[in-house]
């Protein structure tokens, strides 16, 4: 499979991974009485990534996230070479996606899209439960370490074949229901990055602590599996 094609299936996973996970933040997690609530949102992201390594997992790794591919490729599973074309289609794809689903809620009646924050992750005053940025940069390490763990191990040779996106996807529906209060859960620079650029502002400035910690994290597990496997 050309990188090209490779690239594509990436924009293509990483925008549905931000439609699907931002947008049940955004369009359904607050509707009075029928809003599906923090848990919908973190089952939302897992069942996006769930359905894209089925969609294109044979194409492209299905990826989705720049810390992944990082991770991957310190792991040794993962070519280097390719790691800037992967990294840019996935922020590419998260920024269209934050773009079009913020055009669809400015459909609502009285939708703020600073106000709403589109889903962005933030810590301090934009933590949803107003935790410090101390705590929010370890979160996003220490979670995006065990991710990275998670894929590492499900798409090991050795390892069951065929059951890598449930436990993946499942992964990172329980990653959500830890850290979607502390941070709003990004575990991802693209997924961050997306409705950041869109709502400017804070979410801009604070978006740097959502590069450096998942990078981290995923280096980190990167380096613990290939101790396994050595």
């Amino acid at each position: 499979m050309s990188l090209a094609k490779k690239s594509v299936a990436e924009f293509i996973g990483t925008f549905w991974l931000v439609l699907g996970g931002c947008g049940s933040a955004v369009l359904a997690a607050g509707i009075p009485g029928l809003g599906i609530g923090f848990v919908g949102v973190s089952l939302a992201f897992g069942l996006t990534v769930l359905t894209m390594a089925y969609a294109i997992g044979h194409i492209s790794g299905c990826h989705l996230n720049p810390a992944v591919s990082l991770g991957l490729a310190v792991a040794g599973r993962f070519k280097w070479s390719e790691l800037p074309a992967y990294v840019i289609a996935q922020v590419l794809g998260a920024i269209v996606a934050a773009a079009i689903l913020a055009w669809i809620a400015s459909g609502a009646p009285g939708f703020d899209l600073v106000a709403s924050g589109l889903a962005s992750n933030g810590y301090g005053d934009h933590s949803p439960q107003g935790y410090s940025m101390e705590s929010g940069f370890v979160t996003e390490v220490v979670m995006t370490l065990m991710f990275l763990i998670i894929i590492l191990g499900a798409t090991d040779k050795r390892a069951p074949a065929g059951f890598a996106p449930i436990a993946i996807g499942l992964g990172l529906t329980l990653i959500h229901l830890i850290s979607i209060p502390v941070t709003n859960t990004s575990v991802n620079p693209a997924r961050s990055t997306g409705p950041a650029i869109i709502v400017g502002g804070w979410a801009v400035a604070q978006l740097w602590m959502f590069w450096v910690a998942p990078l981290i994290g995923a280096a980190i597990a990167g380096l613990v599996y290939r101790w396994f496997e050595d």
